[in-house]
């Protein structure tokens, strides 16, 4: 058995809360199910494997976004903030296949207070390193801002590729699914989230 508690390269939060074992015992019993040689040289260690990604790409399973908060307080700051282009990787929940693409997160401070911005990525980063969809991924990333600083008002738009719908299914590569979450002056002042919306498409054209 792998010495998977002193593995460093797992985050401290799977160590503490996955159970490797029946992991590793799964994913045998699933190549024997399709009618794989799990003792063949190319399989043997893949349980281990598959076990050890399974810590790192799940961590957020057991990862409070609060450990990811770090706020600044800038006097007079009451303008937009836009933290675009943030790349992430998910795993849909519904056929454990990955889905990734592009964070945007636009926000109104209050009274000045803000977020780091490497922060709003590392949020980003947790809620999605979990078993997932993109609808509860977008919400989630906007009411952990909102709450965090107290923001006016919060827009995130997600667009993801889905590789159950590239690689299976309807198998169309390249199609984008984009969902959004509106919070604040976002959702109720039209002006607000047109101003919030213009700056994400700008931000999407230039990069």
């Amino acid at each position: 058995m792998h010495d998977y508690l002193n593995d460093t390269s797992i985050p401290q939060e799977s160590r503490d809360n996955m159970d490797f074992a029946k992991i590793e015992n799964a994913v045998k019993d699933i190549l024997e199910a399709i009618g794989e040689d799990t003792s063949r040289e190319g399989l043997q260690d893949t349980p281990v494997r598959v076990a050890r990604m399974y810590g790192e790409i799940f961590m957020g399973l057991h990862r409070d976004t609060k450990d990811d908060i770090k706020t600044f307080t800038e006097e007079g700051n009451d303008e937009m903030i836009l933290i675009g282009d943030i790349p992430f990787y998910s795993m849909c929940e519904h056929h454990l296949l990955p889905f990734h693409g592009k964070a945007h997160v636009v926000y109104v401070p209050r009274d000045g207070k803000i977020l780091g911005l490497s922060k709003v990525a590392r949020v980003v980063d947790t809620l999605s390193r979990k078993p997932q969809v993109q609808e509860r991924l977008t919400s989630e990333i906007a009411d952990c801002i909102e709450k965090a600083v107290d923001a006016r008002s919060v827009c995130v738009v997600i667009e993801a590729e889905h590789l159950c719908m590239t690689m299976r299914g309807i198998r169309k590569p390249g199609s984008m699914t984009v969902t959004s979450a509106m919070r604040g002056g976002c959702r109720t002042d039209a002006r607000t989230r047109n101003e919030a919306l213009a700056l994400i498409n700008r931000q999407r054209i230039s990069g």
